[in-house]
């Protein structure tokens, strides 16, 4: 019996041609979902070179007790009056900024009803907070 070994030998062969097109797709898919995420995650106000600005570097302090007892500047002011005391304390500010000290405890809807006093009278707020480990 003779059995003749056969001279053509077949390997094993892995196709990759296509293989970069669906990388490449991949990574257009990725970076286009990525933006439309959030599209506006880092807002910066760069300075004018053109022109120079005075820059009020010191902001007004709001302070909102768990009690809900308002304190602009040190001093103690009901709800009532706050966006009088508030106008009255930005008069003679070039860009009036106030750093909101709120209480853990309240709510979302008692911010917002701050924010919308500070809206109406287009002042700059900030929402102040601790560090993670302070």
């Amino acid at each position: 019996m003779n059995i003749r070994q056969s001279r053509i030998k077949h390997g094993a062969e892995v196709n990759t041609h296509s293989l970069n097109d669906i990388m490449f797709f991949l990574l257009l898919f990725f970076l286009i979902v990525s933006t439309m995420i959030s599209p506006s995650v880092v807002k910066l106000n760069l300075p004018s070179a053109k022109k120079t600005q005075t820059v009020d570097k010191q902001p007004i302090n709001l302070e909102i007790s768990q009690d809900m007892r308002y304190y602009l500047a040190g001093k103690e002011v009901d709800f009532e009056n706050l966006e009088a005391a508030i106008q009255a304390a930005i008069v003679n500010k070039t860009e009036p900024t106030i750093v909101l000290r709120l209480d853990k405890e309240l709510t979302v809807q008692q911010l917002v009803d701050v924010l919308e006093i500070g809206n109406k009278l287009k002042v700059k707020m900030i929402l102040a907070t601790r560090p993670p480990n302070g």
